[in-house]
């Protein structure tokens, strides 16, 4: 399966849940356009749906795209190649991921019906590359911060 985008998510207040958009901007040094995460050292904040869906079976609730304050939904792509330093093409932005998880040292207050999922498994980015996002984009690893190319294989 292929990586995609599920759903942009935008939210105006911090410590809110956010609501999916069909498109976004990712502009570089600053987030999410319109984000209230946007111009913070956590400019983008992804979540697998895969960790979604685990939860939804566990739990039997259901969980909107946005409901843990996430900027993107993403399908697809491997828990375990998701680390530091490496860069992904999502539409017409790229990203580069600057952490996993939250410090634990810093409380976290946001839950949606009780369940937090950014500080253990978010997955947090900086743009390195401007551009526009959309539900159903594909998403790619790069090379490197400096060369927006796919890599091979």
């Amino acid at each position: 399966m292929r990586a995609r985008i599920v759903a942009v998510c935008r939210g105006g207040e911090k410590g809110k849940r956010k609501e999916a958009v069909m498109t976004g901007f990712f502009e570089k040094g600053v987030g999410l356009v319109g984000d209230a995460h946007a111009g913070t050292d956590k400019e983008v904040s992804l979540l697998l749906k895969e960790r979604v869906d685990e939860l939804a079976d566990k739990t039997g609730f259901s969980f909107p795209a946005g409901a843990f304050a996430e900027n993107l939904l993403v399908e697809g792509l491997k828990w375990d190649e998701c680390t530091p330093g490496k860069c992904i093409k999502v539409g017409e932005a790229a990203l580069q991921i600057t952490q996993i998880g939250k410090d634990p040292a810093i409380p976290h207050s946001y839950n949606y019906c009780g369940f937090s999922l950014l500080p253990r498994f978010g997955i947090f980015a900086r743009v390195i590359q401007s551009g526009a996002v959309n539900n159903g984009d594909e998403v790619q690893w790069l090379q490197s911060p400096g060369e927006p190319k796919v890599e091979a294989g």
